[in-house]
């Protein structure tokens, strides 16, 4: 059974991390950063090279997404979550970097799920197809890095209730795989 929709703040604190449970479901109202594929491989890029990087991504928590442009009297515009097996690739450089949470769509490879255990952080997904309503719970979108990319550069997003479910926590429960097992 589900649990009840439970508000939480950022920033994830390790108490809050050890508290959650795949298949709970959270509201959100803090700060998350938002990036895609490329400002991802520019951060990795960045970080192997130890050069300093535009954000700090320690105890952040990272939102797979690329806004379209805000219309007239709006902060964002459709702000939907992104394929989130696309930023597999990275998952050990940005959690080495301290990411403690990662938002997006979709099932993370075996290697992200253990990797997500080691870290002591957790996948996150919220409603895809949905971006014009997530829109609705961001109340402010800057551009803090890499703005050459554009819709793929990085924004500060400052979200309210901003739904999510917990996927995979730190200790290796998966929402999805438990869904696969339930129906056998």
């Amino acid at each position: 059974m589900m649990s009840e929709w439970r508000s939480v703040t950022t920033p994830l604190t390790d108490g809050l991390i050890e508290t959650l449970k795949a298949g709970d479901r959270l509201l959100l109202t803090g700060t998350v950063f938002a990036a895609r594929d490329r400002a991802h491989e520019r951060l990795c890029a960045m970080a192997a090279r130890n050069e300093t990087l535009p954000i700090d991504p320690a105890g952040q928590i990272i939102y797979y997404m690329g806004p379209s442009p805000a219309p007239p009297g709006r902060v964002i515009g459709a702000a939907g979550p992104t394929t989130s097996s696309r930023m597999d690739p990275f998952s050990e450089a940005v959690l080495k970097m301290g990411v403690r949470g990662m938002i997006g769509k979709g099932k993370r490879d075996h290697a992200t799920r253990e990797l997500l255990a080691w870290y002591r952080a957790v996948y996150f997904a919220t409603f895809g197809g949905a971006g014009a309503y997530l829109a609705k719970r961001i109340s402010e979108a800057t551009c803090v890095a890499f703005d050459d990319l554009g819709a793929e550069a990085i924004y500060l997003l400052r979200v309210e209730r901003f739904p999510l479910i917990v996927i995979n926590d730190i200790n290796g429960g998966d929402l999805y795989e438990d869904a696969i097992q339930n129906r056998r």
